[in-house]
């Protein structure tokens, strides 16, 4: 048992899910011991985790923010090459949703055959309910969405879902506590990262059961339906896995020919070390060390752009992470037979990117901001629960997309601001 335990995380989960599909199949629904299912005990495992993605949700989003964006504009660095950096990842993020959003809708996995896969992936949430609820949350206009940005009260918000209005709070806090002076200053900020640091190691903590929750979570399904429910699975890992391809071997060495003035394939061959890590940790903040030297020693930007570009883009810059949140939400709505609106997929869209914004560096943080995405548009997060079974494996690609598109954002900055000793011998 300890030496199971002392294995990586993605391989227990990879283990509980083998046997998750083992148990759900020998249990069914109806087997139990003492006159209780098991059906049932994987239900109140499942659920406790559900419910600790959830608690971490408003402290996180609070925390991360704020810290991220009163460490920009504390920095002094808001100036020209600020808003280079951050209109660039902007924009990439902003494409990679598109990217996925594009493919997530002309595929369908959450449909087979035409029809939802709610009772095949084993959803239990009545469709009616759940349509009244996004019907409830869908905006009639893409004007009420940047209404509700806005909320009357922000503790309400909180309290009620409405993570646009909170995001948008603490983005405006973040941004106003770099005009306090000391001692104030000091003092908040201090308080934040204290936060902040107390917030990853409860996701930490919470991620160490993800084994558990992954094991209870799909031996429920399995349990109920079978062993189909991985076909829509299978649909999904294939969608996520060729929208990431597109944004990383198409739309970024793009970017880099066009503005950076290098070539792709040079440019691949210098980062491949921190690639390489990036897919191996499946965390952009652990990479980073390595990410800097790469982008300095091998590609050759120089010390003064990649020292702020390359922090910043792990806080801020997380493309294949946006990229996911959307997929990963029309998904679900799929298998509920939901039609989203234009305005809930802009909904979709806006909060994959701010919270794409907010999600740190570590493995698997980005299913706090899906259950974000999906009690913002009023979808059940029950969803997840399937999802975890292929997450591990998919955020170690989209962790190696977010960190090219760091390097990317290097290279085209370092560009912009004149340096000349970019890939030399290869452009």
């Amino acid at each position: 048992m300890t030496s199971l335990l002392k294995l990586k995380l993605h391989w227990q989960i990879l283990i509980a899910l083998g046997l998750a599909i083992v148990a759900g199949t020998l249990s069914g629904k109806d087997g139990g011991i003492f006159g209780l299912t098991f059906y049932s005990v994987y239900g109140f495992i499942g659920t406790l985790f559900l419910n600790a993605l959830k608690m971490l949700i408003v402290p996180l989003i609070f925390s991360s923010i704020i810290t991220g964006v009163a460490g920009i504009g504390g920095s002094g660095n808001l100036g020209r090459m600020g808003g280079r950096t951050l209109l660039y990842y902007m924009t990439t993020s902003l494409i990679a949703i598109l990217i996925g959003l594009a493919l997530v809708d002309a595929v369908q996995p959450g449909r087979i055959d035409g029809q939802p896969a709610k009772e095949i992936i084993g959803l239990s949430e009545d469709t009616s309910k759940v349509a009244a609820k996004v019907e409830g949350r869908g905006a009639s206009d893409i004007v009420e969405i940047f209404v509700r940005m806005i909320p009357v009260n922000v503790v309400a918000a909180a309290a009620e879902g409405q993570m646009l209005g909170l995001i948008f709070f603490s983005l405006l806090f973040g941004f106003f506590m770099t005009r306090l002076k000391p001692p104030f200053a000091t003092t908040l900020d201090q308080f934040w990262q204290a936060v902040f640091q107390v917030m990853m190691f409860m996701t930490d903590f919470v991620m160490k059961f993800a084994p558990l929750g992954v094991f209870a979570l799909v031996a429920k399904v399995v349990a109920s339906t079978g062993l189909g429910a991985f076909v829509p699975l299978a649909l999904f890992f294939f969608t996520v896995l060729a929208a990431l391809a597109i944004h990383m071997f198409g739309v970024l060495p793009m970017l880099v020919k066009v503005f950076g003035r290098v070539s792709p394939i040079a440019h691949y061959r210098a980062m491949s070390p921190a690639l390489l890590t990036a897919f191996s940790t499946a965390s952009s903040s652990a990479t980073l060390p390595l990410t800097m030297e790469c982008l300095e020693k091998n590609v050759g930007v120089s010390n003064r752009t990649t020292s702020f570009v390359l922090p910043l883009g792990a806080t801020v810059n997380m493309d294949g992470t946006a990229l996911y949140e959307c997929v990963a939400a029309i998904f679900i709505a799929q298998a509920y037979g939901l039609e989203l609106s234009f305005a809930q997929q802009f909904t979709v869209v806006v909060i994959a990117l701010l919270t794409s914004i907010g999600v740190a560096g570590i493995p698997a943080a980005s299913l706090v901001a899906i259950t974000i995405i999906l009690a913002a548009i009023g979808l059940p997060a029950e969803g997840i629960g399937l999802i975890l079974a292929v997450d591990r494996v998919l955020d170690m690609c989209r962790t190696s997309v977010n960190v090219y598109s760091d390097s990317c954002g290097g290279v085209i900055i370092g560009r912009m601001e004149g340096e000349t000793g970019i890939l030399a011998s290869n452009t």
